[in-house]
């Protein structure tokens, strides 16, 4: 195998492998990417057996040929050198790469050691704008679950309704993020999936840079994301998601708007004395008022407050902080609208300009 590259070409398809390649070497080969050279078109292909990712690398092919190249070090090295490299693989076991002066000899592995690209088996497929699929994921994926117990809870749910009904949905039990969207493509009946958090952030960032729409192709345990020849894809966590349509509350009769941005200001600042475990933060909701505290006995405490309109009854809440600065990034309206009922009822944290985003979080003990 030889052929020529150029360093940017191969420095930016191998950035986004990086977080799919196994680091921790249970298996030597998932911390290899597989490159194909043809003359008819090459190859980049990674998985860590959960994700795999195939883009296609622009290169002039001069013979053609398969091996198996460790990802983080071809990467260190293509980030050093200057201008074009000429790579050329002496056996399977060995590629040497030429820059200027510069050369190496790196040890690889067999493309036959690599695992084969999964089957697809039951196969729906529709089209969705790759920018509805950026914003869904950006505005759910930080309330899903990390390593929790619950292992639906460590994904996202897809949930595919009326054809052309998308209502994407993170939680961890503590706070749940919902947004729904209508798409261009369509399936027959209702669709379910669970797409790992770590697949969801990683394809976020690889349809980032994208403005073609996206095919998903949804398989019986796998589902396919498709733009151009480039394709993602990730195994399906299996399992039933918790019906979030039962925890987003209809009834909380105290409502307030609020500047997001004050509020964030305000959390940031008081959240600085709060206890490091919790971060937690007490909200007291008066005439016209919002108070925002918070007590550490081993450091002291924080107060704040922000003018706003409301008369009724007075309330008291605790939160974590973190979970409300969340929620307040992932919102783009100027205002936000807070809907409570009862200090430990959950509470409806809504986009005031977009009804059909919405969020809500559970309160703590202060």
């Amino acid at each position: 195998m030889k052929f020529i590259v150029s360093k940017e070409e191969l420095q930016s398809k191998l950035s986004n492998i990086q977080n799919i390649v196994e680091k921790k070497n249970t298996m030597p080969i998932l911390s290899h990417f597989l490159l194909e050279a043809g003359k008819q078109g090459s190859y980049i292909i990674a998985t860590d057996l959960d994700t795999a990712l195939r883009e296609p690398l622009g290169a002039k092919v001069e013979k053609e040929g398969r091996i198996c190249i460790p990802a983080r070090k071809m990467f260190e090295i293509v980030k050093e050198i200057d201008g074009d490299l000429v790579c050329e693989s002496i056996d399977d076991q060995w590629l040497k790469i030429k820059s200027g002066a510069s050369t190496f000899r790196l040890a690889c592995l067999s493309a036959q050691e690599f695992p084969a690209w999964p089957g697809m088996e039951d196969m729906q497929e529709l089209s969705v704008k790759s920018a509805t699929l950026v914003e869904a994921i950006e505005k759910t994926v930080y309330s899903s679950g990390e390593n929790d117990t619950r292992y639906t809870l460590n994904g996202i749910l897809f949930h595919i309704t009326d054809g052309n009904r998308l209502t994407v949905v993170g939680t961890d039990g503590h706070r749940l993020a919902l947004i729904i969207r209508e798409i261009n493509g369509s399936i027959q009946g209702e669709s379910k999936l669970i797409i790992p958090r770590k697949a969801s952030t990683e394809l976020r960032k690889l349809l980032d840079k994208v403005t073609e729409d996206t095919k998903i192709t949804i398989g019986k345990n796998h589902v396919m994301f498709s733009v151009g020849e480039i394709r993602f894809l990730t195994r399906l966590i299996e399992g039933t998601y918790p019906n979030y349509e039962q925890v987003i509350p209809q009834a909380n009769d105290k409502k307030i708007t609020v500047n997001k941005a004050a509020l964030a200001r305000t959390m940031r600042r008081v959240s600085i004395m709060a206890k490091e475990q919790t971060r937690g933060v007490k909200v007291d909701l008066a005439d016209n008022l919002i108070k925002i505290s918070s007590s550490n006995p081993d450091l002291g405490e924080a107060n704040d407050e922000i003018a706003v309109e409301y008369k009724g009854e007075e309330l008291t809440l605790g939160f974590n902080s973190g979970y409300l600065l969340d929620i307040l990034e992932a919102i783009d309206s100027e205002n936000i609208v807070l809907e409570m009922q009862a200090s430990l009822s959950p509470v409806l944290v809504r986009d005031e300009k977009d009804e059909n985003y919405r969020c809500v979080v559970m309160p703590m003990r202060i």
